[in-house]
């Protein structure tokens, strides 16, 4: 089982997030025991401008067991795709391309998304199995 990882979690563990970072912890040792957990670039990008060097963020990665997985081109279309429908329906810019680069991520090179952002990619990515550790 191949579970992508969002930013907000991410930093809910690194951070020791009060409210969230428990859970967050617990669900992604439990993804991890099912299979393995990956990023894409976005999620490392944004995960790694928190850490003092890009080293620290790649260790701090590591120990957790989230590996880097870039988005395939097939992925970045379904991402426009997606953003096109996003901004077809009156969409603003309330949400950025990497929140849709994210959520095309999980659905075509995972099998689900840990997140805690689930009405965004239930109701843009509806196919997609979406885990919220603020709700486990």
């Amino acid at each position: 089982m191949i579970t992508a990882v969002d930013t907000s979690v991410l930093l809910d563990v690194f951070g020791a997030d009060p409210t969230f970072g428990l859970g967050s912890r617990r669900l992604l040792y439990s993804c991890l025991n099912e299979g393995q957990l990956i990023a894409c670039e976005v999620v490392w990008a944004e995960v790694a401008s928190f850490f003092p060097s890009p080293d620290a963020a790649q260790d701090a990665m590591d120990r957790l067991g989230v590996a880097y997985s870039p988005l395939e081109l097939k992925t970045a279309l379904v991402a426009s795709r997606v953003w096109r429908t996003y901004r077809g329906r009156g969409g603003q810019h309330k949400r950025v391309v990497a929140d849709f680069l994210i959520g095309a991520h999980a659905i075509s090179q995972a099998e689900r998304l840990v997140t805690r952002d689930r009405g965004f990619y239930r109701t843009y990515f509806s196919r997609l199995r979406v885990l919220d550790p603020s709700k486990v």
